[in-house]
């Protein structure tokens, strides 16, 4: 669905895409996550054909970026994190005005639909100037969805929303996964992209890493489970600290932390020796590292790396 290979884009003698090499299968959720300034925007706009990379290729729908721009665009649909319209001029007009330059068939069908479905039919007649940030949002995402691309663009599309603008796009995204589109996902909303998104990509001008949510946990931390006791978790330590599947055991307060490839295989294991041992379990659970962790973590260790590699 879209292949990038080294695709790069320099500004000058800045480098804002490096070599970003990729591929989405069809009707994936792709989380791109990275700081601002990372190259994400960059990105999204070579693979939507809006402006041109400087080396590598790419291929979308099985058009090639370069050579068949034209046919990409009429594939893409695209949510900038500051969506333009003509404030001046209703919703219902907005999106007649784009759906003409996608030449949708059924003009009045699409735009009835969309604006149904983002519950801005009542508001079809109101200029679009008068809407809050949120309904804006959510006609922009009807804009970019009125030619039903087999490709969608969101770049950050909660950015500066409140809590129920920002679910009800969430909600919306959620829908439009189950359609079959493949959705490319700039976010800083981290919760909001481990939600969503089938895979996550951090970039920063380079790939620093990509697999999917409970992937990266894997990498970063591995499994822990979490013992909780009736009493001081020390005395538990011995217990379990000697067995050759655990690769790591710690002790805070009333709860034993424990690293383990494979909890289930093991569990059983390991509640027998504790209860054995005269240890009162309370409540045994796995501990599950928020993405916001992983994240900080990845591009923490990234500016240690390009610290080491300049000294």
């Amino acid at each position: 669905m879209i292949e990038t290979t080294n695709l790069t884009k320099k500004f000058g003698d800045n480098t804002a895409v490096d070599r970003l090499t990729i591929s989405i299968p069809e009707g994936e959720v792709f989380g791109f996550l990275g700081p601002n300034g990372a190259g994400k925007t960059t990105t999204v706009r070579m693979l939507a054909g809006l402006i041109s990379p400087t080396a590598g290729s790419a291929t979308l729908l099985g058009h090639k970026l370069g050579e068949a721009d034209i046919e990409i665009r009429r594939n893409v649909g695209i949510l900038t994190e500051t969506p333009g319209m003509y404030e001046r001029l209703s919703a219902l007009k907005n999106l007649t005005i784009y759906a003409r330059l996608y030449e949708v068939k059924d003009i009045d069908g699409q735009v009835e639909k969309y604006l149904k479905m983002l519950g801005l039919w009542d508001r079809r007649h109101d200029a679009t100037g008068t809407f809050s940030k949120g309904m804006r949002q959510k006609l922009a995402i009807a804009r970019a969805l009125l030619h039903e691309p087999r490709i969608l663009f969101l770049d950050e599309p909660t950015a500066g929303l409140d809590p129920e603008a920002s679910r009800l796009v969430r909600d919306f995204v959620g829908e439009v996964k189950g359609q079959g589109r493949t959705i490319f996902l700039t976010t800083h909303n981290l919760d909001e992209a481990d939600r969503l998104c089938d895979r996550i990509a951090v970039f920063k001008t380079r790939l620093q890493v990509l697999d999917t949510p409970e992937g990266l946990r894997k990498q970063l931390y591995g499994r822990q489970v979490v013992f909780h006791l009736a009493h001081e978790a020390a005395s538990g330590l011995p217990v379990l600290q000697n067995l050759p599947f655990v690769k790591k055991i710690d002790a805070v307060d009333n709860k034993l932390v424990v690293a383990v490839d494979d909890p289930e295989a093991h569990n059983a294991e390991m509640i027998r020796l504790l209860v054995n041992n005269g240890q009162e379990i309370q409540f045994v659970g796995e501990l599950r590292h928020s993405l916001e962790e992983i994240y900080l973590q990845l591009i923490s260790r990234e500016a240690v790396e390009e610290s080491n590699g300049q000294n």
